[in-house]
Protein backbone atom coordinates (compact mmCIF):
# COMPACT_ATOMS: atom_id res chain seq x y z
CA UNK A 1 0.00 0.00 0.00
CA UNK A 2 2.92 2.34 0.65
CA UNK A 3 4.06 2.03 -2.95
CA UNK A 4 0.52 2.69 -4.15
CA UNK A 5 0.34 5.90 -2.14
CA UNK A 6 3.74 7.03 -3.42
CA UNK A 7 2.64 6.55 -7.02
CA UNK A 8 -0.74 8.10 -6.28
CA UNK A 9 0.86 11.22 -4.83
CA UNK A 10 3.04 11.63 -7.91
CA UNK A 11 0.23 11.05 -10.36
CA UNK A 12 -1.97 13.47 -8.41
CA UNK A 13 0.59 16.23 -8.80
CA UNK A 14 0.90 15.49 -12.52
CA UNK A 15 -2.84 15.52 -13.06
CA UNK A 16 -3.57 18.57 -10.94
CA UNK A 17 -0.81 20.55 -12.59
CA UNK A 18 -2.01 19.70 -16.08
CA UNK A 19 1.33 18.14 -16.99
CA UNK A 20 1.33 16.33 -20.31
CA UNK A 21 2.90 13.25 -18.77
CA UNK A 22 0.20 12.91 -16.20
CA UNK A 23 -2.67 13.68 -18.47
CA UNK A 24 -1.89 10.99 -21.00
CA UNK A 25 -4.28 8.13 -21.35
CA UNK A 26 -2.21 5.60 -19.51
CA UNK A 27 -4.55 3.04 -17.98
CA UNK A 28 -7.52 4.69 -19.63
CA UNK A 29 -10.31 2.69 -21.15
CA UNK A 30 -12.97 3.75 -23.64
CA UNK A 31 -15.95 5.46 -22.06
CA UNK A 32 -18.61 3.19 -20.56
CA UNK A 33 -22.34 3.69 -20.36
CA UNK A 34 -22.98 6.56 -17.96
CA UNK A 35 -25.67 4.57 -16.11
CA UNK A 36 -23.34 1.64 -15.45
CA UNK A 37 -22.40 2.66 -11.92
CA UNK A 38 -21.71 0.03 -9.31
CA UNK A 39 -22.95 0.18 -5.69
CA UNK A 40 -19.52 1.42 -4.65
CA UNK A 41 -19.56 4.34 -7.09
CA UNK A 42 -21.37 6.55 -4.56
CA UNK A 43 -18.45 6.20 -2.19
CA UNK A 44 -15.39 5.60 -4.39
CA UNK A 45 -16.28 7.92 -7.25
CA UNK A 46 -18.13 7.81 -10.55
CA UNK A 47 -15.15 6.04 -12.11
CA UNK A 48 -15.82 3.00 -9.94
CA UNK A 49 -17.58 0.99 -12.63
CA UNK A 50 -17.97 -2.49 -13.98
CA UNK A 51 -14.62 -2.92 -15.70
CA UNK A 52 -14.68 -5.21 -18.72
CA UNK A 53 -11.08 -6.23 -18.06
CA UNK A 54 -12.30 -8.27 -15.14
CA UNK A 55 -11.55 -5.99 -12.24
CA UNK A 56 -12.91 -3.10 -10.26
CA UNK A 57 -11.51 0.33 -11.08
CA UNK A 58 -11.89 3.42 -8.89
CA UNK A 59 -11.22 6.99 -9.98
CA UNK A 60 -12.26 10.26 -8.42
CA UNK A 61 -11.24 13.77 -9.31
CA UNK A 62 -9.88 15.99 -6.58
CA UNK A 63 -12.70 18.08 -5.22
CA UNK A 64 -15.22 15.29 -4.93
CA UNK A 65 -18.74 14.84 -6.28
CA UNK A 66 -20.17 17.89 -4.52
CA UNK A 67 -17.93 20.37 -6.33
CA UNK A 68 -19.53 22.03 -9.33
CA UNK A 69 -17.90 22.25 -12.73
CA UNK A 70 -17.56 26.02 -12.29
CA UNK A 71 -15.69 25.53 -9.00
CA UNK A 72 -13.33 23.11 -10.69
CA UNK A 73 -12.78 25.51 -13.59
CA UNK A 74 -12.07 28.35 -11.14
CA UNK A 75 -9.39 26.25 -9.46
CA UNK A 76 -7.85 25.38 -12.81
CA UNK A 77 -7.77 29.07 -13.74
CA UNK A 78 -6.00 29.85 -10.49
CA UNK A 79 -3.42 27.18 -11.25
CA UNK A 80 -2.81 28.70 -14.69
CA UNK A 81 -2.40 32.18 -13.22
CA UNK A 82 -0.01 31.00 -10.51
CA UNK A 83 1.97 29.03 -13.08
CA UNK A 84 2.37 32.14 -15.25
CA UNK A 85 3.59 34.21 -12.29
CA UNK A 86 6.08 31.52 -11.31
CA UNK A 87 7.38 31.13 -14.87
CA UNK A 88 7.84 34.88 -15.18
CA UNK A 89 9.95 34.81 -12.03
CA UNK A 90 11.99 32.00 -13.61
CA UNK A 91 12.58 34.19 -16.68
CA UNK A 92 10.14 32.59 -19.13
CA UNK A 93 7.00 33.73 -20.89
CA UNK A 94 3.87 31.75 -20.13
CA UNK A 95 0.41 32.51 -21.46
CA UNK A 96 -2.56 31.88 -19.19
CA UNK A 97 -4.93 29.61 -21.10
CA UNK A 98 -8.45 29.44 -19.59
CA UNK A 99 -9.34 25.76 -19.07
CA UNK A 100 -12.55 26.08 -21.07
CA UNK A 101 -10.49 27.24 -24.09
CA UNK A 102 -8.08 24.33 -24.07
CA UNK A 103 -8.59 22.21 -27.16
CA UNK A 104 -9.26 18.52 -27.18
CA UNK A 105 -6.61 16.31 -28.69
CA UNK A 106 -6.44 12.85 -30.20
CA UNK A 107 -6.46 11.16 -26.80
CA UNK A 108 -9.76 12.78 -25.75
CA UNK A 109 -11.41 11.97 -29.06
CA UNK A 110 -10.27 8.35 -29.06
CA UNK A 111 -11.27 7.60 -25.48
CA UNK A 112 -14.69 9.19 -25.84
CA UNK A 113 -15.70 6.24 -28.00
CA UNK A 114 -17.68 3.29 -26.59
CA UNK A 115 -15.59 0.09 -26.18
CA UNK A 116 -16.76 -1.63 -29.37
CA UNK A 117 -16.16 1.43 -31.55
CA UNK A 118 -12.80 2.04 -29.90
CA UNK A 119 -11.78 -1.56 -30.63
CA UNK A 120 -12.78 -1.17 -34.28
CA UNK A 121 -10.59 1.91 -34.73
CA UNK A 122 -7.81 1.55 -32.18
CA UNK A 123 -7.83 -2.00 -30.85
CA UNK A 124 -6.53 -1.51 -27.32
CA UNK A 125 -4.78 1.78 -28.11
CA UNK A 126 -1.37 0.14 -27.65
CA UNK A 127 0.29 0.24 -31.07
CA UNK A 128 -2.44 2.22 -32.83
CA UNK A 129 -1.81 5.49 -30.97
CA UNK A 130 1.69 6.96 -30.84
CA UNK A 131 1.82 7.99 -27.18
CA UNK A 132 5.38 9.25 -27.58
CA UNK A 133 4.26 12.14 -29.79
CA UNK A 134 2.72 15.39 -28.55
CA UNK A 135 -1.03 15.53 -28.42
CA UNK A 136 -2.85 17.29 -31.28
CA UNK A 137 -4.07 19.90 -28.79
CA UNK A 138 -0.49 21.20 -28.54
CA UNK A 139 -0.67 22.76 -32.00
CA UNK A 140 -3.05 25.43 -30.68
CA UNK A 141 -1.29 25.85 -27.36
CA UNK A 142 0.47 29.26 -27.20
CA UNK A 143 2.89 27.88 -24.62
CA UNK A 144 3.89 25.03 -26.91
CA UNK A 145 4.73 27.66 -29.53
CA UNK A 146 6.76 29.65 -26.99
CA UNK A 147 8.72 26.54 -26.07
CA UNK A 148 9.28 25.56 -29.70
CA UNK A 149 10.87 28.94 -30.45
CA UNK A 150 13.57 28.36 -27.80
CA UNK A 151 16.97 26.80 -28.36
CA UNK A 152 17.41 23.14 -27.26
CA UNK A 153 19.19 24.19 -24.06
CA UNK A 154 16.58 26.83 -23.32
CA UNK A 155 13.84 24.24 -23.87
CA UNK A 156 15.38 22.02 -21.21
CA UNK A 157 15.52 24.94 -18.81
CA UNK A 158 11.92 25.85 -19.67
CA UNK A 159 10.77 22.28 -19.05
CA UNK A 160 12.57 22.14 -15.71
CA UNK A 161 11.06 25.44 -14.63
CA UNK A 162 7.58 24.36 -15.67
CA UNK A 163 7.53 20.73 -14.53
CA UNK A 164 10.61 20.31 -12.35
CA UNK A 165 11.77 16.71 -12.05
CA UNK A 166 8.66 15.64 -13.93
CA UNK A 167 9.96 17.26 -17.12
CA UNK A 168 10.03 14.10 -19.22
CA UNK A 169 11.50 14.28 -22.68
CA UNK A 170 9.42 13.26 -25.67
CA UNK A 171 11.86 10.61 -26.87
CA UNK A 172 10.82 7.81 -24.56
CA UNK A 173 13.26 8.65 -21.82
CA UNK A 174 12.56 8.20 -18.14
CA UNK A 175 13.46 10.05 -14.97
CA UNK A 176 13.85 9.05 -11.35
CA UNK A 177 12.65 11.42 -8.68
CA UNK A 178 12.31 11.70 -4.91
CA UNK A 179 8.72 12.30 -3.79
CA UNK A 180 7.74 14.77 -1.12
CA UNK A 181 7.91 13.00 2.20
CA UNK A 182 10.73 10.68 1.12
CA UNK A 183 14.34 10.79 2.25
CA UNK A 184 16.39 13.74 1.08
CA UNK A 185 14.96 16.79 -0.60
CA UNK A 186 11.30 16.96 -1.60
CA UNK A 187 10.64 16.37 -5.27
CA UNK A 188 10.70 19.52 -7.40
CA UNK A 189 7.44 19.58 -9.39
CA UNK A 190 8.14 22.94 -11.03
CA UNK A 191 5.80 25.87 -11.42
CA UNK A 192 2.85 23.67 -12.32
CA UNK A 193 3.31 21.50 -9.28
CA UNK A 194 3.72 24.49 -6.97
CA UNK A 195 0.61 26.11 -8.42
CA UNK A 196 -1.38 22.91 -7.95
CA UNK A 197 -0.22 22.62 -4.34
CA UNK A 198 -1.40 26.17 -3.67
CA UNK A 199 -4.89 25.18 -4.78
CA UNK A 200 -5.20 21.55 -3.72
CA UNK A 201 -2.56 21.11 -1.03
CA UNK A 202 0.67 19.13 -1.01
CA UNK A 203 0.88 15.59 -2.33
CA UNK A 204 2.35 14.20 0.89
CA UNK A 205 -0.60 15.65 2.80
CA UNK A 206 -2.95 13.72 0.51
CA UNK A 207 -0.74 10.69 1.01
CA UNK A 208 -1.19 10.99 4.77
CA UNK A 209 -4.94 11.36 4.28
CA UNK A 210 -5.07 8.15 2.29
CA UNK A 211 -3.03 6.34 4.95
CA UNK A 212 -6.03 6.66 7.27
CA UNK A 213 -7.92 4.37 4.95
CA UNK A 214 -5.34 1.60 4.64
CA UNK A 215 -7.71 -0.91 6.26
CA UNK A 216 -10.45 0.06 3.79
CA UNK A 217 -8.08 -0.36 0.85
CA UNK A 218 -7.06 -3.79 2.13
CA UNK A 219 -10.71 -4.76 2.43
CA UNK A 220 -11.31 -3.54 -1.13
CA UNK A 221 -8.40 -5.67 -2.31
CA UNK A 222 -9.96 -8.65 -0.54
CA UNK A 223 -13.24 -7.82 -2.28
CA UNK A 224 -11.47 -7.86 -5.64
CA UNK A 225 -10.06 -11.31 -4.88
CA UNK A 226 -13.52 -12.53 -3.86
CA UNK A 227 -14.83 -11.28 -7.19
CA UNK A 228 -12.13 -13.13 -9.10
CA UNK A 229 -12.78 -16.33 -7.10
CA UNK A 230 -16.55 -16.18 -7.59
CA UNK A 231 -17.66 -19.25 -9.56
CA UNK A 232 -19.83 -17.12 -11.85
CA UNK A 233 -16.76 -15.08 -12.81
CA UNK A 234 -14.59 -18.17 -13.22
CA UNK A 235 -17.19 -19.76 -15.51
CA UNK A 236 -17.66 -16.52 -17.48
CA UNK A 237 -13.89 -16.17 -17.94
CA UNK A 238 -13.62 -19.74 -19.20
CA UNK A 239 -16.49 -19.12 -21.62
CA UNK A 240 -14.76 -15.93 -22.81
CA UNK A 241 -11.50 -17.83 -23.44
CA UNK A 242 -13.38 -20.52 -25.40
CA UNK A 243 -15.16 -17.83 -27.41
CA UNK A 244 -11.84 -16.20 -28.31
CA UNK A 245 -10.35 -19.56 -29.27
CA UNK A 246 -13.32 -20.23 -31.55
CA UNK A 247 -12.64 -16.84 -33.16
CA UNK A 248 -9.06 -17.91 -33.88
CA UNK A 249 -7.35 -16.38 -30.83
CA UNK A 250 -6.41 -19.22 -28.51
CA UNK A 251 -4.13 -19.40 -25.48
CA UNK A 252 -5.64 -16.60 -23.39
CA UNK A 253 -6.69 -17.41 -19.83
CA UNK A 254 -6.99 -14.01 -18.12
CA UNK A 255 -8.92 -11.03 -19.41
CA UNK A 256 -5.82 -8.84 -19.47
CA UNK A 257 -3.84 -11.39 -21.51
CA UNK A 258 -4.87 -10.22 -25.02
CA UNK A 259 -3.91 -6.60 -24.37
CA UNK A 260 -0.69 -7.70 -22.64
CA UNK A 261 0.26 -9.85 -25.62
CA UNK A 262 0.08 -6.81 -27.90
CA UNK A 263 2.04 -4.69 -25.40
CA UNK A 264 4.77 -7.33 -25.24
CA UNK A 265 5.07 -7.44 -29.02
CA UNK A 266 5.25 -3.66 -29.23
CA UNK A 267 7.94 -3.62 -26.53
CA UNK A 268 10.04 -5.99 -28.63
CA UNK A 269 9.65 -3.75 -31.68
CA UNK A 270 10.54 -0.55 -29.82
CA UNK A 271 13.02 -2.00 -27.35
CA UNK A 272 11.06 -0.23 -24.61
CA UNK A 273 11.24 -1.33 -21.00
CA UNK A 274 7.92 -2.79 -19.94
CA UNK A 275 6.46 -0.31 -17.49
CA UNK A 276 2.72 -0.97 -17.27
CA UNK A 277 1.42 1.76 -19.56
CA UNK A 278 2.15 4.50 -22.10
CA UNK A 279 3.12 6.80 -19.27
CA UNK A 280 3.30 5.44 -15.74
CA UNK A 281 4.75 6.00 -12.32
CA UNK A 282 6.03 3.55 -9.75
CA UNK A 283 7.73 3.73 -6.40
CA UNK A 284 9.89 1.63 -4.11
CA UNK A 285 10.06 1.32 -0.33
CA UNK A 286 12.88 3.87 -0.16
CA UNK A 287 10.63 6.59 -1.51
CA UNK A 288 12.19 6.71 -4.98
CA UNK A 289 9.80 7.27 -7.85
CA UNK A 290 10.48 6.43 -11.48
CA UNK A 291 8.40 7.94 -14.27
CA UNK A 292 8.40 6.24 -17.65
CA UNK A 293 7.25 7.55 -20.99
CA UNK A 294 6.55 5.56 -24.13
CA UNK A 295 9.02 5.82 -27.00
CA UNK A 296 7.83 7.18 -30.33
CA UNK A 297 6.90 4.60 -32.95
CA UNK A 298 8.74 6.50 -35.70
CA UNK A 299 11.69 4.11 -35.67
CA UNK A 300 9.59 0.95 -35.85
CA UNK A 301 9.64 -0.56 -39.37
CA UNK A 302 6.41 0.50 -41.05
CA UNK A 303 5.49 -2.98 -42.31
CA UNK A 304 5.94 -4.58 -38.87
CA UNK A 305 3.98 -1.82 -37.18
CA UNK A 306 1.16 -2.16 -39.72
CA UNK A 307 1.01 -5.91 -39.12
CA UNK A 308 0.87 -5.44 -35.36
CA UNK A 309 -1.83 -2.80 -35.60
CA UNK A 310 -3.94 -5.10 -37.78
CA UNK A 311 -3.45 -7.94 -35.31
CA UNK A 312 -4.30 -5.67 -32.38
CA UNK A 313 -7.55 -4.41 -33.89
CA UNK A 314 -8.72 -7.89 -34.89
CA UNK A 315 -7.90 -9.28 -31.45
CA UNK A 316 -9.55 -6.38 -29.62
CA UNK A 317 -12.72 -6.67 -31.72
CA UNK A 318 -12.97 -10.38 -30.97
CA UNK A 319 -12.17 -9.70 -27.30
CA UNK A 320 -14.94 -7.10 -26.97
CA UNK A 321 -17.39 -9.31 -28.81
CA UNK A 322 -16.71 -12.29 -26.57
CA UNK A 323 -16.93 -10.22 -23.40
CA UNK A 324 -20.29 -8.84 -24.48
CA UNK A 325 -21.51 -12.29 -25.47
CA UNK A 326 -20.53 -14.43 -22.47
CA UNK A 327 -18.68 -12.44 -19.80
CA UNK A 328 -20.05 -8.99 -19.04
CA UNK A 329 -23.51 -9.88 -17.76
CA UNK A 330 -22.59 -12.67 -15.29
CA UNK A 331 -19.51 -10.75 -14.11
CA UNK A 332 -21.56 -7.62 -13.52
CA UNK A 333 -24.19 -9.56 -11.55
CA UNK A 334 -21.45 -11.04 -9.35
CA UNK A 335 -19.73 -7.69 -8.86
CA UNK A 336 -22.86 -5.80 -7.91
CA UNK A 337 -23.99 -8.50 -5.51
CA UNK A 338 -20.60 -8.56 -3.76
CA UNK A 339 -20.42 -4.78 -3.65
CA UNK A 340 -23.87 -4.47 -2.08
CA UNK A 341 -22.75 -6.81 0.69
CA UNK A 342 -19.52 -4.84 1.08
CA UNK A 343 -21.30 -1.50 1.32
CA UNK A 344 -23.68 -2.86 3.95
CA UNK A 345 -20.77 -4.12 6.05
CA UNK A 346 -18.45 -1.11 5.58
CA UNK A 347 -20.79 1.85 5.14
CA UNK A 348 -19.29 3.96 7.94
CA UNK A 349 -15.74 3.72 6.54
CA UNK A 350 -16.94 4.28 3.00
CA UNK A 351 -18.83 7.41 4.01
CA UNK A 352 -15.76 8.70 5.83
CA UNK A 353 -13.63 8.12 2.73
CA UNK A 354 -16.16 9.81 0.47
CA UNK A 355 -16.44 12.82 2.76
CA UNK A 356 -12.66 13.09 3.13
CA UNK A 357 -12.15 13.14 -0.64
CA UNK A 358 -14.97 15.60 -1.27
CA UNK A 359 -13.35 18.11 1.12
CA UNK A 360 -10.11 18.31 -0.89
Amino acid sequence: MKNSRIALSLVAVLALAGCGAGSSAADKEPVKNGDDKSPLAEYMGDGYINNSSGGMVATRSIGGPNESSEEQLAKQRKIEESTATCMKTAGFDYVVVPPEQKGKGKFDEAFSLPPDKFAEQYGYGVSTIDWGKPDDADKDDPNAKIRKALSPNAQKAYDKALNGQLAISGNGGMIAAQPAGGKGKPMDTGCRGKAAEEVYGKADEHQADFAKFDSLFKDLEALRKRFEADQRVIDATAAWADCLADAGHSGFKKLDDPRSSISDKLDKLTGAKKNGGPTSAGGDDKGNVTVFQAPSLDKVPAAQLADLRKEEIELAKADQGCKKKVYDEPAKLAQYELEKEFVAANKTQLEAYRDSVSER
